[in-house]
């Protein structure tokens, strides 16, 4: 039996999503979880694996299990053995054919500044603080020239382990709401680091250090040396994948 589920994380106390030897995962979290609830040894697979610092809004992983639960159960239990900062949203049925990273059609993201001269108590575990005012308009329009597929060199990480650079850039968006500045992107899939390298050369364009060209030229150049530094992981959001509507998912992650 494959089960899929939705699972909501905070990610500040963990050391990413990934399993390591060492220090805590909310990978490693999870299957320890799950593995409790079936009484049995559960891995996950993911739709996007998020780095040190960055939270799940809905990540989706699929597991194979014999063990014999009701959906609630896995639920439930999966929230009664996890810490406070983890949660599972829901869990599906799903067939063999469905793969919680291959099968998805995009993955989104969202990150959000707080732009205003004082720092953020309540809110400074999710949002990245930036005292100098913003133009989120021209940050907009300057990120219009990653729309469509190119090759996102300028934006990628020096340890990213992709094969090739090229990713389709299907949304993004930068837009104000009060005191925040908050991007959003959709693309088919992400490079190691690249929303937060987008974000980090967005920020100059919207300061008015650089003009609204900048980011096209960015992408053009392909060099990561010339573009903006990486924003912070906090203010990351992994909002969720996409996938077809056969599959049966909950409405946050079907189109």
């Amino acid at each position: 039996m494959r089960i899929a589920l939705g699972i909501e994380y905070d990610g500040t106390d963990f050391l990413g999503w990934q399993r390591l030897s060492h220090g805590r995962t909310v990978q490693g979290e999870l299957e320890r979880a799950l593995s409790a609830v079936a009484a049995q040894p559960v891995t996950v697979n993911c739709a996007g694996r998020t780095d040190a610092g960055v939270h799940g809004r809905c990540q989706v992983v699929h597991f194979d299990t014999t063990a014999q639960r009701a959906l609630r159960g896995w639920v439930l239990g999966g929230c009664a053995n996890l810490p406070p900062g983890v949660a599972v949203l829901w869990a599906q049925e799903v067939p063999e054919a469905f793969h919680a990273r291959f099968s998805a059609r995009s993955r989104r993201y969202r990150y959000t500044i707080l732009n205003r001269p004082v720092r953020a108590a309540l809110d400074a575990r999710y949002v990245t603080w930036e005292r100098q005012p913003l133009d989120a308009g021209r940050m907009h329009a300057a990120a219009q020239a990653l729309l469509g597929e190119h090759d996102f060199s300028a934006f990628r990480a020096v340890s990213c382990q992709a094969s090739h650079p090229r990713r389709e850039m299907l949304a993004i968006g930068v837009r104000r709401e009060g005191e925040q500045v908050i991007v959003e992107v959709e693309a088919n899939a992400f490079l190691h680091h690249m929303v937060r390298n987008i974000v980090g050369s967005l920020l100059p364009v919207g300061r008015g250090e650089r003009p609204v060209e900048w980011m096209a030229e960015l992408l053009a150049g392909r060099d990561r040396e010339v573009a903006g530094p990486t924003a912070p992981a906090t203010g990351l959001t992994f909002i969720g994948p996409r996938y077809e509507a056969h599959w049966g998912l909950p409405a946050e992650v079907s189109q």
